[in-house]
């Protein structure tokens, strides 16, 4: 009797134990990435000029459209032309795009660093084309697909996440249906006026990453 009280007082100091040591780990990451309202962590990726960019490169800006996208994707490809527009409308005034290739090469050939180059030269894209390399970074900010927005904002406490989502309404099954609400220019107008953004967060549409 007295064996089986002991086995039992055992199992529950053990169980107790691993309970407290998963509630005590801080070095695990909050499951999702982040949230809005979370502090963004900065990066040094590769861009495909060879140079390592960071956020904080960014002296003047006062926060940034970090789009996750790339090479191969219908959809990335399908918003090209926009995400580049959204760079030469909002860079100049604070808000420049950063895109980010969260794909790894061994399953995706066609996201190589050498073929985005080859992309971001034949689509003349104006903004830093940046390679996840060892996927490292997309995880933290909880990125699932491409095309897949994070919009920052400077604070005091760091870089606030501000919008997290899509680019627009648009859709590549409907292609031919205009886009009605501009998600990611609604939330930077909004940001640039000082006012809340009404929709911020919506539901990423595009391939998941690889």
């Amino acid at each position: 009797m007295k064996s089986i009280k002991l086995i039992l007082l055992l199992a529950l100091v053990a169980t107790v134990s691993a309970f407290t040591y998963v509630n005590t780990n801080n070095d695990v990451e909050k499951e999702g990435g982040y949230g809005l309202g979370d502090i963004a962590t900065d990066f040094k990726l590769k861009n495909v000029d060879d140079k390592m960019v960071s956020l904080s490169d960014f002296k003047d800006a006062k926060g940034f459209i970090v789009i996750f996208t790339c090479n191969k994707c219908p959809f990335s490809k399908a918003y090209e032309d926009r995400i580049i527009a959204l760079d030469k409308k909002y860079k100049n005034i604070g808000y420049p795009v950063v895109a980010i290739n969260p794909n790894n090469p061994d399953i995706a050939p066609k996201d190589s660093f050498e073929l985005m180059k080859v992309r971001s030269k034949n689509k003349g894209f104006t903004f830093p084309y940046l390679f996840d390399d060892g996927q490292k970074i997309y995880p933290l900010y909880g990125a699932t697909k491409t095309p897949h927005v994070f919009i920052l904002q400077k604070e005091e406490a760091g870089l606030m996440v501000k919008y997290i989502g899509a680019i627009d309404d648009w859709s590549l099954r409907r292609p031919n249906v205009p886009v009605k609400t501009k998600y990611v220019e609604n939330a930077v107008n909004a940001l640039l006026s000082g006012k809340d953004i009404k929709m911020a967060s919506t539901l990423a549409i595009g391939c998941s990453i690889e």
